[in-house]
């Protein structure tokens, strides 16, 4: 008897770790990814006042979809799912997406630097813990668009 319980309570373990492949290999796939098109790419730089930089050196940016009229520049993200639905809830399933950050100037529409980043979330063994992830490459859009004057 006790060697059917310790079976079925290794069956889920034996099973998640069968079903397809482990974090390493999604993580590899992510780092492919990222060589071909991944990082940030400024095509024009900007001077700021320094009240536009809050105290960490940063400027805030609204999406698109919080543009106001009075805003000079905002972000534009397109999301691509490439294994799973990174939309969905979070479960143990891994799931692998692209995203595309783009810095537009409101007046002219002009595109000021993009950000291409992989991410792969999940993959991990059931429990109770948070899903892990993993993001190449880590930048920000806009580190080197907007400088102080």
């Amino acid at each position: 008897m006790r060697t059917i319980i310790a079976l079925l309570l290794l069956l889920p373990l034996a099973t998640a770790c069968a079903s397809g492949p482990d974090k390493a290999e999604l993580d590899a796939e992510v780092k492919r990814l990222c060589a071909i098109d991944g990082g940030v790419k400024v095509y024009e730089t900007v001077k700021l006042p320094a009240e536009r930089f809050n105290k960490l050196g940063q400027v805030h940016l609204p999406s698109i979809e919080y543009a106001k009229e009075d805003t000079d520049y905002y972000y534009v993200l397109t999301t691509t799912n490439i294994r799973g639905n990174s939309n969905a809830e979070q479960t143990t399933d891994p799931v692998i997406w692209r995203s595309e950050y783009q810095i537009v100037r409101k007046a002219d529409k002009k595109v000021m630097a993009e950000l291409v980043s992989y991410t792969r979330r999940g993959g991990d063994l059931p429990g109770p813990w948070h899903t892990s992830h993993y993001t190449c490459p880590e930048g920000d859009p806009l580190r080197g668009v907007f400088i102080k004057q």
